[in-house]
């Protein structure tokens, strides 16, 4: 089974709006948090997120978190 490609042993902090976004599940995303579509001929696929209002998000940037798109600490002892 293919890894992610841990992009960020932290979370990215993005003041956001809402909408829908695709966060990046491979790591290889070059606008990072957010998928560019890298993961094309990978076993990855992006995961669709909605934002209901204007916050801060915590991204997960090491693509280990059991919280899928929002970072839940697993970074930490990478």
């Amino acid at each position: 089974m293919e890894k992610p490609k841990i992009a960020l042993k932290a979370p990215y902090a993005v003041e956001m709006k809402p909408g829908t976004y695709y966060w990046c599940a491979c790591g290889l995303s070059n606008k990072q948090p957010f998928c560019d579509g890298s993961h094309k001929g990978t076993a990855f696929s992006p995961c669709k997120e909605e934002v209901k209002e204007e916050k801060k998000v915590f991204w997960c940037g090491c693509k280990q978190s059991g919280k899928g798109a929002y970072c839940d600490g697993t970074h930490k002892s990478l």
